[in-house]
């Protein structure tokens, strides 16, 4: 009876070991603008998910300009670019994304593609403004969009910045489904969600086609996924100094067919929720590795520091770009500006 029980009780923890988690990977509705007001006091940007990255944009810009160089994961940021056959300005004008008011979820992200009319096959992609950090501290920000340092209390935080349904899911192993919760208006197009793993990899998970009306779910099965813990291909690694590995949301794809009707494409999204083996389990250990060595802290901070130097490029360049724009709207108006 003991040998049983034994057994048993090694089933239990070869089951727990397999057993998957469900996490929100990015929640649409926690990216409404609630700071940083514009001229006519309507909230610009996120505070949750702001960056500044004024300090990558060297000593030449004032304090004035300076301070515009800030940005975040507000809905109506996000990028939709088009395939280059499909972009010409008329089309990319068109398409862009915006926060949608939802009678059931509150606000949600409302997003418009304009595909060429002419019968050829076109994409399109739904990006976050910037690369979702994987190894932002917890921090506070004030009404202004200033980032605070990062306390101490902060850094030892189990969670980042960009966790908890903000974009970025840590110690996931295999994926096991992706859901997509979205508001369809029968269009045929396709729908791909795109992963991004710890080593930058992307993966365009397909998610079927769009041709529902009203609120749904589209949702991923991993066909290569092993259920059964004994098909399984089993391995020890080291636990230390090891960082766990992620996953983070990189955007959608939408397809569209040559036969299908071009024109404007018009979908609503509320988040993306991912079902996962976890990648190391938690367990209580007797000495804190990582409160001895700080390994994986120096290596975070190194790929935290590498993450806001690409991101902060992208964004020089657009705030340059910006400033570099002709205002005028006639040759009336640029004789005026001309004599003042």
């Amino acid at each position: 009876m003991k040998r049983i029980f034994i057994l048993v009780a090694i089933s239990l923890v070869l089951a727990g070991a397999a057993f998957a988690e469900e996490a929100v990977l990015i929640d649409f509705t926690k990216l409404t603008a609630d700071i940083r007001p514009d001229q006519e006091n309507r909230p610009t940007q996120n505070r949750a998910t702001m960056m500044d990255f004024s300090n990558l944009a060297g000593g030449s810009f004032t304090t004035e300009q300076k301070e515009v160089m800030k940005t975040s994961l507000a809905i109506q940021n996000w990028n939709v670019v088009l395939a280059s056959s499909s972009r010409t300005v008329a089309n990319q004008t068109k398409s862009f994304t915006l926060e949608a008011p939802s009678k059931q979820y509150g606000t949600v992200m409302g997003v418009r593609v304009h595909f060429p009319v002419e019968p050829f096959n076109s994409w399109a992609r739904i990006e976050p403004p910037f690369e979702i950090p994987a190894f932002e501290y917890m921090a506070q920000v004030s009404d202004d969009g200033e980032i605070q340092e990062p306390t101490e209390e902060d850094r030892a935080s189990k969670f980042t910045r960009f966790e908890q349904g903000l974009g970025v899911v840590k110690n996931v192993g295999v994926v096991k489904m992706v859901q997509v919760n979205m508001y369809g208006l029968n269009f045929p197009h396709s729908l791909s969600t795109i992963l991004v793993d710890n080593e930058l990899n992307e993966r365009p998970v397909f998610m079927g086609y769009v041709k529902f009306d009203g609120w749904g779910q589209l949702t991923w099965n991993n066909p290569g996924y092993v259920q059964d813990v004994r098909n399984r291909e089993l391995r020890l690694y080291p636990l230390y100094p090891k960082s766990t590995p992620f996953v983070k949301f990189g955007g959608f794809l939408v397809q569209r067919d040559a036969g299908a009707e071009g024109g404007d494409f018009i979908a609503y999204f509320r988040d993306v929720k991912i079902i996962y083996d976890r990648a190391v389990l938690e367990t209580d250990r007797d000495i804190e590795d990582e409160g001895l060595w700080n390994i994986i802290r120096d290596r975070e901070d190194a790929r935290s520091k590498a993450e806001l130097s690409r991101f902060g490029e992208v964004q020089v360049l657009r705030y340059l770009e910006s400033q570099k724009k002709a205002t005028e709207t006639s040759f009336e108006a640029a004789d005026e500006a001309a004599a003042e």
